[in-house]
């Protein structure tokens, strides 16, 4: 039977860098909408939902999702991972998806492409099962898709585990890191970085053959912003457009990576400081 995977993107009005990005205009829809429908394009995902938070300042998000018919859950502002395990236990989830709304050319097959590598071995046969499998991980390990294009996925199971035992802030504001912090990954090809992490949760870490670790496709500044408007503006405003596509494009076209070349990326250890006393 085929497992019931729920992608769940997280989003809110209240980001630190960039307040109301998620409803930020992109080619004439919110970002928001824009992941949302690229999410939901995935053939392996059988449901996308948006998380929001409980916050006063969330309402717009939920009224706008309530108006276009997005399946959306209200929960916890700081606490991320129990945001996701509430939404992730109530849609009766086997296999979860973390995508965060900052990312609208979030790519469906390459979200298609991790999952699988979570769910092709949950059979006992081939004496491997993952418990979380992703297409990058924090510093100290190499990433070689672009920023924006992450893809994170583990087993309800390994998702319940962590929200009981997570206690450290960054456990909970990230959502995943417990599974994988500290694993020793080895190469079983190229493309593929395995591993047993301290914790007893078995990862995967897929890479790209080109190292394109450097780009920027995802939105925490107004340059970020504007870089997305100029890409959805080369396409029209169309959002069928593959990852793939957009590399030609940036290539083509070197000037726009130039738009947010100057922005620093977050790392794993930001955690929210108004998250203190949560």
């Amino acid at each position: 039977m085929k497992p019931n995977v729920i992608a769940i993107i997280q989003g809110r009005m209240s980001s630190s860098r960039l307040p109301g990005k998620i409803l930020a205009d992109i080619a004439g829809q919110p970002m928001l909408q824009r992941v949302f429908v690229r999410t939901s394009r995935s053939a392996s995902v059988s449901q996308a939902i948006f998380a929001t938070t409980t916050d006063p300042s969330d309402d717009p998000v939920a009224e706008y999702c309530d108006f276009s018919g997005i399946p959306f859950t209200r929960g916890s502002l700081y606490d991320v991972l129990d945001r996701y395990y509430q939404t992730a236990k109530q849609a009766k989830a086997d296999v979860v998806v973390r995508i965060t709304a900052d990312c609208p050319v979030i790519d469906p097959e390459l979200i298609d492409k991790v999952v699988n590598t979570v769910i092709s071995h949950q059979s006992p046969v081939n004496g491997e099962l993952f418990d979380f499998a992703c297409n990058r991980l924090p510093p100290p390990y190499r990433r070689t898709y672009p920023i924006g294009l992450d893809v994170e996925v583990c087993t309800f199971k390994a998702l319940e585990q962590a929200w009981k035992e997570a206690k450290e802030p960054h456990h909970r504001e990230h959502v995943m890191p417990y599974l994988y912090e500290g694993v020793q990954l080895i190469t079983d090809n190229r493309l593929l970085h395995t591993g047993t992490s301290p914790r007893g949760f078995r990862i995967a870490l897929l890479h790209h053959p080109t190292d394109f670790g450097d780009y920027r496709w995802t939105v925490d500044t107004p340059e970020d912003l504007e870089f997305m408007r100029q890409v959805y503006a080369r396409f029209d405003g169309r959002d069928d457009f593959t990852w793939k596509e957009v590399l030609d494009l940036v290539h083509d076209n070197p000037d726009l990576m130039k738009i947010n070349a100057g922005v620093q990326h977050k790392t794993l250890k930001d955690i929210d400081e108004r998250a203190a006393g949560h």
